[in-house]
């Protein structure tokens, strides 16, 4: 029995986070029917001025030697007592998810930016950092300060090192005004990022809904400084489309007249830029696009300012995003994962942007509903991030107003024909 591996979740939302750590410990070790390997905990930026308290009131009630990280956010996502998918916002909450890993070595680790080494180091050295060998294949799962961790060089370094490693999590959220926290194995960080590497006898499925549809033409970048798109020329397939070459804006204005009216009054707000990932990739799909934030336009150069560096030869194409995609993008990536030849789900974490939930969808609940009327019930924890972490094609970023669930099970055994679905 206590060789399986088990996977709990409990929600508090009592005021008082004495009585909450109580009630959430004592409600998911009645649930786990062993000794806990691995604690993660979320509390709600309504406890965030009482952080200094968790990690001694937590570490009371749990079993000496439980591997213990989580971190403040926007809001928590949990299981209730009736055992339905909870998102609790801008109220006191506590979610702690409990797993018992047999066959698994549990390693945390901090790091500062200070202590990151440079982006052309050898991979070795990230693993001195970390601690956490390089075989068998980790899982990640990161929890970072959005101003002090510098998490796009902690992901292209953990990438370079740990390249077939699935890495998920999210950015640490605290609300306005109020100071973000992280935990990890009884000390509170103010800074930098924690993280929890899972090496043995586990898997991770991975869930990342961008929740974006893309419209008009995709275009090849001719033209492009760091950020700044200069120059855009249509492809069709893997041909360039003539010399039509434009500013990015000429491209914008010109998309926008073909839209409908629904369409058009979205690009005034909800308009995004789809970044192909893949270079070699000709028929493109859903997911092959990485999502990023338009910052800005220069009318006078017709320039477009992204959220993220661009490279001459790059593929794009504009994207919109409004409650119903979301939706219905999500719900396409559950069907997707339904089809998967995998193992039954013990537990899974959800990382959401603060932008989605009762925001965006103007209902409580809406992601994690989804989630469990696809996936089935589980146990399921997370929060609301300024920053959500997860793989898109061969790489691991940072996303916004995103959805990443990571969905935890034992490794399918390896057939002796081929290799088993990952």
């Amino acid at each position: 029995m206590t060789e399986q591996m088990q996977w709990t979740n409990a929600l508090s939302t009592r005021p008082s986070l004495e009585e909450a750590v109580k009630e959430v410990s004592a409600t998911a070790q009645q649930q786990l029917y062993a000794t806990p390997d691995l604690a993660i905990v979320f509390i709600s930026a309504a406890f965030a001025s009482e952080c200094t308290r968790l990690m001694p009131l937590l570490q009371a009630q749990l079993p000496e030697g439980t591997t213990v990280v989580g971190c403040v956010g926007g809001g928590v996502v949990a299981v209730d007592g009736d055992g339905n998918p909870t998102e609790l916002e801008e109220k006191p909450a506590i979610s702690l998810t409990l797993a018992y890993l047999p066959r698994v070595e549990v390693r945390a680790f901090h790091l500062t930016a200070e202590g990151l080494p440079d982006l052309d180091a050898p991979p070795n050295r990230w693993v001195e950092l970390t601690g956490v060998s390089q075989e068998p294949e980790p899982t990640f799962v990161i929890l970072a300060d959005p101003f002090t961790s510098k998490i796009y060089d902690v992901l292209q370094g953990l990438d370079y090192a740990y390249p077939k490693s699935v890495k998920l999590g999210g950015l640490a959220s605290g609300g306005v005004g109020t100071q973000t926290g992280l935990f990890s194995n009884g000390q509170l960080y103010r800074g930098g990022t924690v993280g929890v590497a899972l090496s043995g006898e586990i898997q991770v499925d991975t869930i990342v809904a961008q929740g974006c549809r893309p419209i008009g033409p995709v275009y090849r970048v001719t033209e492009g400084e760091r950020n700044i798109l200069l120059g855009l020329e249509p492809v069709s397939g893997d041909a360039a489309g003539g010399s039509q070459v434009q500013t990015p804006l000429e491209a914008l204005r010109e998309l926008v007249q073909s839209l409908d009216e629904r369409d058009r009054e979205l690009a005034q707000n909800s308009l995004f830029v789809g970044v192909v990932r893949d270079e070699f990739k000709s028929d493109l799909q859903h997911g092959d696009f990485l999502i990023r934030n338009l910052l800005g336009i220069d009318p006078k150069q017709g320039a477009m300012a992204l959220g993220d560096r661009i490279r001459v030869g790059q593929r794009i194409q504009f994207h919109l995003r409004d409650a119903q995609t979301s939706a219905e993008d999500l719900e396409m990536l559950l069907e997707q994962y339904k089809l998967r030849d995998r193992n039954p789900p013990v537990g899974a974490l959800m990382f959401a942007c603060l932008g989605r939930g009762s925001n965006l969808y103007k209902q409580p609940n809406f992601d994690s509903s989804l989630f469990f009327q696809y996936a089935g019930a589980m146990p399921l924890g997370g929060f609301f991030c300024n920053g959500e972490i997860g793989p898109v094609g061969e790489g691991t970023f940072l996303h916004g107003y995103t959805s990443v669930f990571g969905i935890f099970s034992r490794p399918q055994a390896k057939k002796e024909t081929s290799s088993a679905t990952s």
